[in-house]
């Protein structure tokens, strides 16, 4: 029932997760956005050094999430069968 749920949630989240591609200079604004708001400022080594973890979670991110999918994707099928027994 939980890979069920699973797949249903990919399912309905992969087509709105494709619509908010962001260009890479609207990304690089997103982050500095963030990072000002965590009190780096702007050229300052911490803020390069801020920036430079949220491109490393990205990428972490992005990797976990292929593994994951490479693992459903060559995983045997799960076949769940319920009997159903009728009497006359």
């Amino acid at each position: 029932m939980r890979l069920h749920r699973l797949i249903l949630a990919a399912a309905l989240v992969g087509p709105l997760a494709a619509c908010q591609t962001l260009t890479p200079e609207e990304r690089r604004a997103a982050d500095e956005r963030t990072c000002a708001g965590y009190g780096f400022r702007p050229n300052t080594e911490g803020m390069a050094r801020c920036l430079l973890d949220i491109d490393l979670n990205r990428s972490a991110d992005a990797r976990a999430f292929q593994a994951r999918t490479d693992r459903m994707m060559w995983a045997p099928p799960v076949v769940v069968e319920r009997r159903v027994i009728i009497r006359r």
